[in-house]
């Protein structure tokens, strides 16, 4: 456990929880203990389902300026790719994980919660990436998985503004999924995580691996990857289970192992 971030788990469902007040700057001791949250939260068989929670006033404002305002390009040309990869451990967990986003999600904020497969927002909740009012652009992701989720044009024109986009329009173009009221944001995210606690675990991290890597290539390319990850699951307890089930019982009522 960080000073900062912690991993709590409660019945199957893991909450990465930043704990920086007032607004849970992004230095570079948080960023590495998002790190070691998320390696740990990939880990661990007891968790099924992350949450990525900044608690209930703020997701995150963004990276600590005053730790970067005196870096030189050497300094940081070291340090970005540290920053990126923080964030990409967030990405890379093989579970499906969802950002619950309450107040300010800015700049790194918005970038972590970029890293998660699904976002809930508050209805007053605020999100952008304002690098470019500071001289600089997004460096942890944003330039790369916002134009993924929203398409080209809408992420040039929230990176070139640096504008805060508030909460129905960033549902209607997709930024987030799903807006709550703001003292609902946690339970909304912990009733979507729930439900995997009980899911075929090898099928989803597969799904995740098949979605995520074929975004990084080409169609034909997407393809083969799915067919080598679908054949790997006969190789485990889960599809053996979930089929005899079906066979058995009719869908939906294997209870799966998450082997």
């Amino acid at each position: 456990m960080g000073e900062f971030v912690r991993l709590e788990v409660d019945s199957g469902v893991g909450t990465i929880r930043l704990d920086r007040p007032p607004m849970n700057a992004l230095n570079r001791q948080v960023q590495e203990e998002i790190r070691a949250a998320a390696q740990e939260a990939a880990a661990r068989d007891d968790v099924r389902a992350v949450i990525v929670y900044g608690g209930e006033k703020v997701f995150a404002a963004g990276a600590d300026i005053k730790e970067m305002a005196d870096m030189s390009y050497a300094d940081m040309s070291a340090r970005a790719g540290q920053l990126s990869s923080s964030f990409s451990a967030v990405a890379a967990i093989p579970k499906p994980t969802v950002a619950a986003i309450t107040g300010y999600a800015l700049g790194g904020g918005l970038e972590l919660a970029l890293c998660c497969d699904r976002r809930i927002a508050g209805d007053n909740a605020k999100v952008g990436q304002p690098e470019i009012l500071l001289g600089i652009i997004p460096g942890a992701g944003g330039t790369q998985r916002l134009p993924r989720l929203v398409g080209p044009s809408r992420a040039k024109d929230i990176i070139y503004t640096g504008r805060f986009v508030d909460a129905q329009e960033a549902l209607h173009i997709g930024l987030v999924d799903e807006v709550v009221a703001p003292d609902d944001v946690y339970e909304a995210a912990k009733k979507w995580a729930s439900a995997f606690s009980g899911a075929a675990a090898q099928a989803l991290a597969a799904a995740k691996t098949a979605i995520d890597g074929g975004l990084d290539g080409d169609l034909n390319s997407g393809l083969r990857l799915e067919s080598n990850v679908f054949a790997a699951l006969f190789a485990t307890e889960d599809q053996k289970t979930g089929m005899r089930s079906f066979i058995e019982n009719g869908p939906g009522k294997a209870t799966f192992s998450g082997k």
